[in-house]
């Protein structure tokens, strides 16, 4: 075990922390976004925008976040009509391509949780609502949406999780992120070993410091009483 590579690797691995993380922050605050308009979507009566939502989820969450990076990043440029566009701006652009192919996947993931949620809100809730007088609107944005985030913290906190590890694929389509500088040091080093085993601390302290915050969260809410 080369220590002194440990030593001077370890700041290297950290200052690319920051990529993953800004990767993480922005995927999963378009993700939660998207997620609530296609839980919306599913539990709403119309059957084509139900359908729809259902395809979504059912596509993205069918296939690999892996091969879903690589027909944007690759796919879509070879399409001369995106090419031409102003969409080429952002898709020519690996950080972007991979902001939205995380995006995009942990939305359809999201999008279950929250839906499941909804469908876990006891009807008294609603009833008591409207024997107030308020409106169904008022209810769905004011009463289900906010408890329905609430109930789905515990499995949300899993996504969270899942997608931090997610965004290791970044390096794939040549970003510098965590995973992608700890191959680049390996390239130049070929100590494997000891480069990785440096990226897998500061992944495990990320993941310690998401899942005690969801902890937190959890015993905030009294989600175990």
């Amino acid at each position: 075990m080369d220590l002194e590579l440990i030593t001077n690797s370890f700041p290297k691995l950290l200052a690319a922390t920051s990529t993953t993380l800004k990767l993480l922050s922005l995927s999963l605050v378009i993700g939660l976004f998207i997620g609530l308009i296609f839980a919306i979507l599913r539990i709403q009566n119309n059957l084509i925008l139900g359908k729809f939502a259902y395809g979504y989820s059912y596509i993205f969450r069918g296939t690999p976040l892996l091969v879903q990076i690589f027909i944007i990043y690759y796919g879509f440029g070879q399409v001369d009509f995106i090419r031409e566009s102003f969409l080429w701006a952002i898709l020519k652009e690996p950080y972007w391509c991979a902001v939205i192919a995380f995006a995009l996947n942990t939305g359809a993931y999201t999008s279950e949780i929250l839906r499941s949620a909804f469908q876990t809100i006891k009807p008294g809730f609603i009833e008591a609502g409207k024997s107030l007088g308020i409106s169904s609107k008022v209810i769905f944005y004011k009463i289900q949406i906010p408890i329905a985030i609430r109930q789905s913290l515990p499995a949300y906190g899993n996504e969270v999780i899942l997608m931090l590890k997610g965004t290791s694929l970044a390096s794939t389509v040549t970003l510098m992120d965590l995973t992608g500088v700890a191959k680049y040091i390996i390239s130049t080093t070929f100590k494997p070993i000891e480069v990785f085993v440096v990226a897998g601390s500061i992944y495990l302290f990320l993941t310690f410091i998401i899942h005690n915050i969801i902890k937190i969260l959890e015993k905030k809410y009294n989600f175990n009483n």
